[in-house]
């Protein structure tokens, strides 16, 4: 039995499908104007792992994660480089799949992008206008918050409240809004933004609808599990809840799901301070397993801290399962016997507990923390009961069940394989070529391919210089 933290009923409920062993899920994605930074990864991280887990435990899973790729911030850096919105977005959707691929990050069973969906968002709109939630004023639609008594319950915040003092929390224009704390669903285009047209005003959507119409076109109008990150609670999911039920009158995700905040050594991730990182930037130093690893290694609802010692800590970490799984393939490989005598059977049994006590900490509302602890248990049985004495067979089943404990975390227990001093020396010296030649694709794939070997590369004046990550 899975249990869930709800943030709706803020406790842990027993999970039980709409429909006998399928899973809804829609997981909000990011907004694609630049490369991904490592907060984005923890919900990305952790929402495959949960995935991964129901298709484990024989789930067939409908995973939704869209790409907001009409946004202020977008529009804001086409006009910078002078190019259209949907070049940047459709550069950085691009970037984010090749950064979610180094975390091995499945990819979604749908990835849907807002300005696909437009007319969807169109209807919804209409709909919410007919049933009196939704009005318009010079173009623009706002949501009629206080027309939708349930508003409030996923952040369990009341109205009154909300009208006090969270002024910061309120959309611009509220002098023309019939009340402060109404939203907007549609608004009208400024000189040289990208616009579609409506029965309001050539405009765009606001961003809250995007996900309530993403997740009833793919997932239909209920679904299980709605997630992200805690500072999506307020107000966007708080503003999905009510356009989606006001709209289908039906409860619209039955759990809720998320992840705390990542913090850097100590800190709020921040450019004014100076502590932001991209998970490209991190992938120059580690390799993004180790990433994938220390952002499991706390539960999900735990505040995460970053730092070079916790990373560094998490590649060592990382390294004790990968060196197991090694042992055991060396075994298996070199074993003279290949039988599976009484004593490796019992043994075999004794492993399977631990496998059990993983499950049993999965089901606890995805307690990865304690997941990985029972990995760990399985490293050290492993080292302790497998020898070059031990049976090919005993060796194997071993494997086997590190591997698939490790494949629901996303972990890959086989290791990279290491180029030599030599080859890399050439691949420099061809990449040194190819900017001569001002054949900067080819140097730029040189560049990735030793990448994703490990090795780092530094443009010094003085020549190339290169490191194993």
């Amino acid at each position: 039995m899975i249990r869930i933290y709800n943030t709706l009923s803020k406790r842990k409920e027993e999970f039980i499908p709409l429909e006998e062993g399928k899973v809804r899920m829609y997981v909000c994605g990011p907004t694609v104007y630049n490369l991904i930074h490592i907060g984005n990864a923890r919900p990305m991280i952790f929402f495959d792992t949960v995935r991964r887990y129901f298709e484990y435990r024989g789930y067939e899973v409908n995973f939704v994660s869209n790409f907001t790729d009409v946004d202020d911030k977008i529009i804001k850096k086409a006009i910078e480089e002078g190019v259209p919105a949907e070049e940047i977005s459709q550069r950085y959707i691009a970037e984010c799949k090749k950064d979610m691929e180094g975390m091995n990050i499945r990819p979604a069973t749908t990835h849907p992008l807002a300005t696909q969906e437009i007319d969807g968002m169109l209807d919804m709109i209409s709909t919410l206008m007919e049933k009196g939630y939704a009005y318009e004023v010079n173009g623009t639609v706002y949501y009629r918050t206080r027309r939708f008594a349930d508003y409030g319950k996923l952040s369990h915040k009341n109205l009154d409240e909300l009208q006090g003092g969270n002024r910061a929390l309120l959309v611009s224009g509220e002098d023309e809004k019939d009340d402060p704390l109404d939203f907007v669903l549609w608004k009208p285009k400024k000189e040289g933004e990208p616009y579609w047209t409506s029965p309001w005003s050539d405009g765009r959507p606001g961003w809250h609808i995007e996900c309530s119409v993403m997740s009833k076109k793919y997932l239909g109008e209920q679904i299980d599990i709605h997630g992200g990150g805690e500072d999506l609670i307020f107000p966007h999911h708080e503003n999905e809840i009510a356009q989606s039920e006001a709209c289908s009158g039906k409860e619209f995700a039955r759990y809720w799901m998320h992840n705390a905040f990542l913090n850097i050594d100590n800190h709020k991730m921040s450019k004014s301070l100076g502590n932001f990182f991209t998970v490209r930037e991190i992938s120059e130093r580690y390799d993004l397993q180790v990433l994938r690893f220390f952002m499991l290694s706390a539960h999900y609802r735990s505040p995460l801290n970053f730092s070079a010692e916790l990373m560094e800590s998490s590649k060592s970490a990382l390294g004790r399962i990968l060196t197991a799984a090694d042992n055991l393939r060396y075994i298996a490989e070199h074993a003279v016997r290949g039988t599976l005598n009484e004593e490796e059977s019992a043994k075999l049994e004794e492993a399977g507990k631990l496998i059990t006590q993983f499950e049993t900490a999965m089901d606890d509302d995805f307690n990865t923390a304690d997941a990985i602890a029972a990995v760990f248990d399985l490293v050290k049985y492993a080292n302790t009961n497998a020898s070059e004495g031990s049976g090919s067979l005993f060796a194997s089943a071993l494997l086997a069940q590190l591997q698939k404990l490790c494949d629901i975390l996303g972990i890959i227990t086989e290791r990279k394989e290491e180029l030599l001093d030599e080859d890399i020396e050439n691949l420099i010296a061809e990449r040194t070529a190819a900017r001569k030649a001002k054949n900067f694709a080819r140097a730029d794939e040189i560049r990735a391919q030793l990448l994703e070997k490990g090795i780092i590369l530094e443009d010094t004046r003085e020549g190339v210089k290169w490191k194993r990550a």
